[in-house]
């Protein structure tokens, strides 16, 4: 368990830099994410997703907006449908380079494809790899509304273990 804890955490410092910007609202409901790490130890992990409109617009700030304060450069470029995202923050002492292509519909189904690079700070949890670069793609999947007994803000993870975005938001410090 707490190597998929890990593993979160580790995918929303990884992600949450190229994803912080205001992008397209998701269409509410239950989506599936899929995450690879390309070239890492780390297993491919599912991640189902309860949304509604505010929990959406939560997960996409990252918490609150905690990334807009780390970040010097937060860029998004439009070309048709097409997103690319461009940042580069300081998480935990490392500062990390992040290149995102954002592909696809925020009502059906969308792909995510981020290389990052990172200096500095201590290793990342789970050693990814023997260099500073990361490679990590997303693809996400609506799958219709969500499940009796869901609540928007649930992130169902692959081994069956809920948490809710909310309640991990609550307990979070405040930010200065």
């Amino acid at each position: 368990m707490r190597y998929r804890l890990a593993f979160a955490a580790l995918s929303l410092v990884v992600a949450g830099p190229a994803l912080a910007l205001d992008l397209p609202a998701r269409k509410p409901g239950l989506w599936e994410v899929n995450i690879t790490f390309v070239g890492s130890r780390i297993p491919p992990h599912t991640v189902r997703e309860c949304i509604d409109a505010e929990t959406d617009k939560l997960m996409n700030s990252n918490f609150g907006g905690a990334v807009g304060q780390v970040c010097s450069k937060q860029e998004l470029t439009r070309s048709g449908a097409t997103l690319t995202i461009d940042s580069i923050c300081i998480i935990n002492g490392a500062t990390t380079t992040s290149h995102a292509v954002v592909t696809g519909s925020f009502d059906s189904s969308y792909s995510v494809d981020v290389h990052s690079t990172r200096e500095g700070g201590p290793p990342l949890p789970g050693a990814l790899n023997a260099g500073p670069s990361t490679h990590m793609t997303v693809a996400a999947n609506w799958l219709g509304p969500c499940q009796p007994g869901q609540r928007p803000g649930d992130m169902i993870m692959g081994n069956g273990i809920t948490m809710n975005i909310l309640d991990l938001q609550k307990r979070m410090p405040p930010q200065r």
